[in-house]
């Protein structure tokens, strides 16, 4: 059983605390006032759900939401992918010419990646006098 990311192991010591810190007059009472929170947040989300699907129209069914999820954000990789991705050739046809310092092992592409925190030649450089 799994609620709001708690196992059973974790919501049972909190159930425990409630009943001791409201007693068991006050607890229906405000089990009543956490249901009734629970399902207004609920139709809340549902209501802006459908407020978007309204807006949006058929494409936010299309919409990969897990793609967007913040969690996955790794600005690391994000740039890590921008400089191993070779540029098609419908993209270098169109600007004329490509230089040739560009691509994964250009000069251009080490130093973004050493910015970003990545180690492109050798150890991380290391400062003995800092620690």
């Amino acid at each position: 059983m799994n609620f709001l990311g708690l196992s059973l192991d974790k919501l049972l010591p909190i159930a425990l605390l409630a009943v001791i810190v409201l007693g068991p007059s006050k607890l229906p009472y405000y089990a009543e006032k956490l249901r009734d929170g629970i399902r207004a947040a609920r139709g809340y989300a549902d209501s802006a759900k459908q407020r978007m699907r309204d807006e949006i129209g058929p494409e936010f069914d299309e919409i990969d939401w897990q793609k967007m999820d913040p969690r996955k954000y790794d600005p690391r990789r994000i740039v890590r992918d921008a400089f191993i991705d070779e540029p098609s050739k419908t993209t270098a046809a169109a600007s004329g010419a490509v230089a040739a310092d560009t691509g994964p092992s250009s000069p251009a592409a080490k130093a973004m990646l050493a910015r970003a925190g990545d180690r492109v030649d050798g150890p991380a450089p290391f400062d003995t006098d800092a620690t």
